[in-house]
């Protein structure tokens, strides 16, 4: 892309001090997130800080895709790294997180702590959330007695309809 585009359309915001769009520029990846190969803001990065998380999602689904790309977009508070791990040419079987299959990855939600720990469904999403902000109520909410649970059964719910919903978000763009 020319002038170091990525492709991506400008992110705008409202600002209530102002009228009009205010432009966002989004901040340099943190650096224990970044993938010395590839500079680009959408490229594949694993966090190995402490403190770090790696999201692990399916970049052939249309719908994680523009999920995920709502995550990219907001300035984490703890290191958050994304990882396609559709793409088996990418993403060898030794680069998978230990005793977990390509399969198993893709069938749920899932991230990778940095030490090592994995969660899937609605705990990686709490996981995540507690680094995003507008996101960070959720995870407080989350993080309540019993509503981890509940949200997990909601996951599943909506992994049932998940199918039918990527058809749609194909179609749509």
């Amino acid at each position: 892309m020319p002038n170091g585009q990525s492709g991506r359309p400008p992110r705008f915001s409202l600002d209530s001090g102002k009228s009009g769009l205010v432009r966002q520029q989004r901040p340099p990846a943190r650096a224990a997130c970044q993938n010395p190969l590839v500079d680009r803001p959408d490229s594949p990065t694993t966090c190995t800080a402490p403190d770090g998380l790696t999201v692990l999602y399916d970049g052939a689904c249309p719908l994680c895709r523009r999920e995920i790309g709502v995550y990219r977009d907001l300035v984490p508070t703890q290191p958050l790294g994304f990882r396609d791990i559709s793409d088996p040419a990418a993403l060898l079987p030794a680069d998978l997180p230990a005793g977990l299959t390509r399969s198993e990855l893709l069938a749920r939600f899932h991230v990778q702590h940095g030490d090592g720990r994995i969660e899937s469904g609605a705990r990686a999403f709490i996981a995540l959330w507690e680094r995003l902000p507008y996101w960070r109520w959720l995870a407080r909410l989350g993080r309540l007695p019993g509503m981890a649970s509940l949200m997990e059964i909601a996951y599943r719910g909506f992994l049932r309809v998940r199918p039918t919903l990527q058809r749609w978000a194909g179609q749509r763009g």
